[in-house]
């Protein structure tokens, strides 16, 4: 089962929530139960050197003989407190409180300047802590004294199980909050992609203007909605294209199948002479080939746009490509007046006929635009040893800077003025942008008042 984003950041953020405090809820009990036993070890100290005191005092047989009750009043009012006092001889001589563990009087005893440390042990359902060390005494023959004290621990224990539960029902409480947070959170952080969500439903083709507003969006979202915006921009731009190729097309198909149905009609209309038939049909013919020549072009830039149109890759020489192509332009440049000029060499990797179209479309447009007595130059360059350069300039007028832009785009004149023949149907240089795209190459254009040039740059080798 797919997990929501929300529910997953919420899931991640309660139980590192729950981790954290875990943790801190370990240190805390282990810190609390430190403190306790650092304090019952300073109080046993205190008892075991108050008894160590009394213990010194005994000189004589007779203090010996009082020694109880010195210590029963040393240790008037602590409570809970066991103490046994064993001489050398294994004697008791004092003891008070709860049975000491024999193992805690025969274990080794601290010396009588040392500080014991403190064991725990359970008797009769009672904890306690207690410590076992050595005390001198002043009597003769009776040099040291075997001294353990212990004192119940049973409140201690019983604020620590208060205070786990307590702590534990709090820990809990605090990660349910948390994941709650968490869950707001990651809500009110997730808002800009909802947003972004509804924009995407209202998006249709005649809806393609809304954009989100990236300034208000946190930071790492900011490249998604630019992206997002992006992509609009591009599907605006796209489906405007398509509406205005749609309606060029529908223009463009319109012309000749209008003369052929009137040119037809006319022809039908009553008996005529025979060379009339054949006069008619041979101008059906020329529109037919229009047409036949602009379904050409339309099915080879589908191809195009649907990576279908894969060049062969073998070398090709572009300088006898392109005098070949003057050869074949030569006399419809002698018939406009213009001269045909080409400079360099280089060899470069591809389809040589798809190259010689793109490089005719280019040798063809530019001896339609270029006035009577110019030259076009075509400039074949080096530029690196990865990379060649084919320039094609023809003097003339400027192209607006406003038609630049869209001068690869099919169906697309520059205005009228520039226009020398109605032939061809405005997809030339759609197909020769085409051609170098195929090819890993790139075209330009560049005008002013000296004239217009397109830079073709293709790969020198694969």
């Amino acid at each position: 089962m797919r997990k929501s984003i929300t529910l997953r950041l919420t899931l991640l953020f309660g139980a590192g929530s729950a981790a954290v405090l875990f943790g801190l809820g370990i240190v805390i009990t282990s810190s609390v139960e430190s403190h306790f036993a650092d304090i019952d070890t300073e109080e046993l100290h205190d008892r075991l050197e108050l008894v160590r005191h009394v213990l010194s005092r005994v000189q004589l047989p007779d203090d010996l003989a009082v020694l109880p009750q010195r210590l029963d009043d040393a240790l008037m009012g602590h409570r809970g407190l066991a103490v046994a006092v064993i001489d050398s001889k294994a004697r008791t001589l004092f003891a008070m409180g709860a049975s000491i563990p024999q193992s805690l009087l025969q274990e080794p005893a601290a010396l009588p300047d040392q500080q014991p440390a403190a064991t725990t042990w359970q008797l009769d359902g009672h904890a306690y802590r207690a410590i076992s060390a050595m005390g001198r005494l002043s009597l003769p023959g009776e040099p040291a004294a075997r001294i353990a004290i212990a004192m119940d621990i049973a409140h201690h224990l019983q604020f620590m199980e208060g205070f786990r539960t307590t702590l534990w029902i709090s820990i809990a409480l605090a990660v349910v909050c948390m994941a709650l947070v968490g869950w707001l959170a990651a809500r009110r952080g997730l808002r800009p992609v909802h947003e972004m969500a509804q924009v995407a439903r209202g998006i249709s083709a005649s809806r393609l203007q809304a954009r989100i507003d990236a300034t208000a969006q946190p930071l790492e979202l900011t490249e998604l909605v630019h992206a997002f915006n992006a992509m609009l921009s591009r599907l605006e731009d796209s489906f405007g294209r398509l509406s205005d190729f749609s309606s060029d097309l529908a223009h463009e198909l319109r012309t000749p199948v209008g003369n052929l149905m009137t040119q037809t009609q006319v022809a039908v209309s009553k008996l005529r002479p025979a060379d009339v038939y054949r006069e008619t049909l041979y101008s059906n013919l020329e529109e037919l080939n229009r047409l036949a020549r602009m379904i050409a072009d339309m099915l080879f830039l589908a191809k195009a746009d649907h990576g279908l149109m894969i060049p062969n890759r073998e070398p090709v020489h572009l300088a006898a490509e392109l005098q070949s192509l003057f050869e074949f332009y030569e006399a419809l440049a002698d018939e406009s007046g213009v001269f045909l000029r080409m400079a360099g060499a280089a060899d470069t990797v591809g389809d040589a006929l798809m190259l010689r179209r793109a490089l005719s479309n280019l040798i063809s447009n530019a001896i339609r635009h270029t006035p009577k007595g110019g030259t076009v130059d075509v400039t074949i360059r080096q530029v690196s040893a990865d990379e060649v350069e084919i320039e094609v300039r023809n003097p003339g007028a400027a192209i607006p800077p406003e038609h630049l832009g869209r001068i690869f785009d099919r169906f697309y004149r520059v205005e009228p003025s520039r226009q020398k023949s109605t032939e061809g149907a405005g997809l030339g240089l759609a197909i020769t942008k085409s051609i170098v795209g195929a090819h890993g190459g790139t075209i330009v254009v560049a005008s002013s008042a000296d004239g217009t040039s397109f830079r073709v740059v293709l790969p020198a080798r694969a």
